[in-house]
């Protein structure tokens, strides 16, 4: 599973996965903060939806997963203004997509966050009850214009009576689906010819408790996105996070000129 913001360069490389027999979904976050330039360092939103109907194009539409994540307020920023932004890319989406899976951004829990949106001068609202079933309820109003599986990532609020459910954003469920001719993923996860699902699935234990994720292994590292979100909790400060980058693609250009003369 691919997590990104920005995975253009991931379209070129599909046909050397598929030709090592690799089965993969992404999980796409396509925010709109252009006016608050929360996200400074990725492409046009406009070329972003290009790159996600590129992707579902390929890969079919179940097997890239739209998140609006996090979804921050501030003093400027209201959840009125990010239900008219998920409707405009809902409309784009609507025959790209089948699920759409958000987050509130949970800035109290990461110090660092706190830290960085303040030296920037952003007055961040914090989501209460009140203001996470308002945005909820309005989403809800919006999706039948669409009809998307809605899903929350790692939040303990309840929001089934809005008909969104809880996410597993690595889902033995859809891998399942989507790539239920893998005899050797299948069989990890324990599914059989003769008894067809399990009754449950290996929860990875190194996240949240209401993380519903399946066992796997992160291979993502610190410290090394140029993206320079200010919301990031990946990045101490997103100008380290840009110092990283550079470090890190220095290496594997390092790394790849060692093997080459290997």
């Amino acid at each position: 599973m691919f997590w990104s913001k920005n995975p253009v360069a991931l379209i070129d490389r599909l046909k050397e996965l598929s030709s090592r027999n690799i089965n993969c979904y992404i999980q796409f976050t396509l925010n709109d903060y252009a006016a608050e330039g929360f996200e400074p360092n990725i492409p046009e939103l406009t070329k972003r939806i290009d790159t996600f109907k590129r992707l579902a194009d390929i890969l079919g539409v179940g097997s890239v997963i739209w998140r609006y994540d996090p979804v921050i307020l501030t003093d400027n920023l209201h959840i009125e203004d990010h239900l008219e932004r998920i409707e405009k890319i809902g409309c784009e989406l609507k025959d790209y997509c089948e699920k759409l899976v958000f987050s509130f951004a949970d800035i109290a829990g990461y110090r660092k966050v706190q830290y960085n949106l303040i030296q920037g001068g952003i007055k961040y609202v914090d989501f209460n009850h009140e203001s996470m079933n308002k945005f909820a309820d309005g989403l809800t109003r919006l999706n039948k214009n669409f009809g998307f599986e809605i899903a929350t990532c790692g939040e303990q609020i309840d929001l089934c009576k809005f008909g969104i459910k809880k996410n597993r954003c690595v889902d033995p469920l859809l891998m399942a689906r989507l790539f239920k001719d893998d005899e050797r993923l299948m069989s990890w996860l324990g599914y059989s010819d003769m008894f067809g699902a399990p009754e449950s699935f290996p929860k990875d234990p190194g996240q949240r408790s209401v993380c519903g994720c399946v066992l796997s292994k992160d291979i993502g590292a610190y410290n090394t996105c140029g993206h320079g979100c200010v919301y990031c909790y990946a990045n101490v400060t997103p100008a380290y996070g840009k110092q990283g980058c550079v470090r890190a693609q220095s290496d594997i250009k390092r790394e790849s000129v060692i093997s080459q003369v290997n």
